[in-house]
């Protein structure tokens, strides 16, 4: 697992859960305190590994734990940039995921990342598929997604599905486009005019 990701991993355990719980995590996992240099790569095996020791630390489900580091991760602004360019509403950014991994490679072709599917299946429902990714891939987009709705001011019901294979599902239901007023965005950079 590249690096970026397991530091993400890192810095989400430690902003939302604090320095002590980290390194126990860390230690638990065989890793020291420190933690992870974002541009090495790592074994698959040690990010399960922290994840599984926070999920048992915290005496929270594995998906329950990756969802909120979705939700966590779509609220960090670089990435909330990246992933607002993907459209004008939250049904055009849904629309939008197919293209997600080839925006994510663009700025780092190292991170391997699973190939998304979004399949419109009826009037505000879709599907993602998540395919070929790393377990628990669908977990953090389901919190990515709810993150997003908000960020859109979009009320909308999102679901983690069950594994069928190598492919990951998330639904999700539109219920109302414009639920609320939704954070503001603008193409240029905050604070650059």
């Amino acid at each position: 697992m590249h690096g970026l990701v397991n530091r993400s991993i890192q810095c989400f355990l430690r902003d939302t859960y604090g320095l002590a719980l980290w390194a126990a995590v860390a230690a638990d996992a065989g890793l020291e305190a420190q933690g992870f240099e974002a541009m090495m790569s790592y074994d698959d095996a040690l990010t399960d590994a922290v994840i599984d020791a926070a999920a048992r630390r915290l005496v929270k489900p594995r998906e329950a734990l990756l969802e909120d580091l979705g939700i966590y991760l779509a609220g960090r602004e670089p990435l909330r940039r990246l992933l607002r360019f993907g459209g004008v509403d939250y049904a055009d950014f849904l629309l939008s995921l197919d293209e997600l991994p080839d925006r994510v490679r663009l700025a780092v072709p190292e991170v391997d990342m699973a190939d998304l599917s979004m399949i419109a299946t009826g009037p505000g429902r879709y599907t993602l598929l998540c395919r070929g990714g790393h377990p628990g891939y669908a977990a953090v987009f389901a919190g990515v997604l709810r993150a997003m709705a908000d960020d859109f001011g979009a009320l909308a019901l999102i679901e983690a599905g069950a594994a069928q294979g190598l492919t990951d599902t998330v639904t999700i239901e539109l219920l109302e486009a414009q639920f609320a007023s939704g954070r503001h965005f603008d193409l240029a950079r905050p604070g650059r005019g």
